[in-house]
């Protein structure tokens, strides 16, 4: 099981940091993993030793790995393959961002609210069914 090198997408989808291989050769690509502070591509290989950081926002993961692997294991064997050395200020962030009640879909895009859909629906009424009729032109 101990190998002396191996792929970073290829680890980090074995070590169970992200849920398929593709998804971890993405991060690579676009700048969120870092191998000492080094942005990687997914065919960067690495060693026992190596520290691997992990950007999943709103914080920065940090891994010591500790074993090379390419074939996913279970989750009893994590412990054997990195160490969690995360700062714990990032969870401070993370726990602050849960507290804040923050929705992480940008304001407008996607299928709208509840609530949203009910202010859309009072903005839209009037027009689409004329003016009240008690409307006079003292009103403006």
């Amino acid at each position: 099981m101990a190998n002396d090198t191996a792929r970073i997408d290829k680890w980090l989808w074995a070590a169970r940091i992200f849920k398929t291989r593709s998804i971890a050769a993405t991060a690579c690509k676009n700048g969120r993993v870092t191998v000492g502070g080094v942005n990687v591509k997914p065919s960067h290989t690495i060693k026992a030793g190596e520290t691997v950081s992990v950007k999943k926002p709103p914080i920065t993961y940090s891994f010591k790995v500790l074993d090379c692997i390419e074939q996913r294991v279970g989750a009893k064997m994590i412990p054997q393959v990195y160490e969690n050395v995360t700062d714990a200020k990032q969870y401070e962030i993370l726990e602050m961002s849960r507290i804040s009640g923050f929705v992480d879909r940008a304001r407008g895009t996607g299928r709208p609210t509840k609530k949203e859909r009910r202010s859309l629906d009072a903005f839209t009424a009037p027009a689409m069914f004329g003016f009240d009729d008690d409307f006079d032109e003292e009103d403006f």
